[in-house]
């Protein structure tokens, strides 16, 4: 699942107050270095922030996938290999356990759990 893109309120709230500012002057100053320059060049910085931060997400979400291929891949090379094991060696030899099987002759039986029902009849 991707991961959501960010957007930021601030930014679009900024970029409204930026074209009012402009429709006052195109080269406001108001002193203390508050110019539509300044304002303008740090709305620039936080789009191009937040485009970064984006396109970063979008190569993790590729990488994360490219991760999800190759376990698979590994997960069936793994299964072939203990098959490949049992082929050459028997399921119940002790390669077949070395490899990561379980021999036949070690594994155990399911107990059934007695149902309700049949314990209370018993009583």
């Amino acid at each position: 699942m991707p991961r959501p893109k960010r957007s930021s309120p601030i930014l679009q709230h900024a970029e409204q107050r930026e074209a009012s500012l402009q429709s006052i002057s195109l080269e406001l100053d108001l002193g203390n270095n508050l110019t539509i320059r300044s304002y303008s060049s740090l709305i620039d910085m936080l789009r191009a922030k937040i485009a970064n931060y984006n396109s970063t997400l979008s190569e993790l979400d590729d990488q994360a996938r490219q991760i999800k291929d190759v376990e698979k891949q590994l997960r069936n090379l793994s299964e072939q290999m203990l098959l490949g094991v049992a082929a050459k060696y028997g399921k119940n030899s002790s390669e077949y356990g070395k490899a990561g099987g379980v021999p036949k002759s070690e594994r155990r039986r399911p107990t059934r759990k007695q149902s309700t029902a049949a314990s209370n009849a018993e009583l």
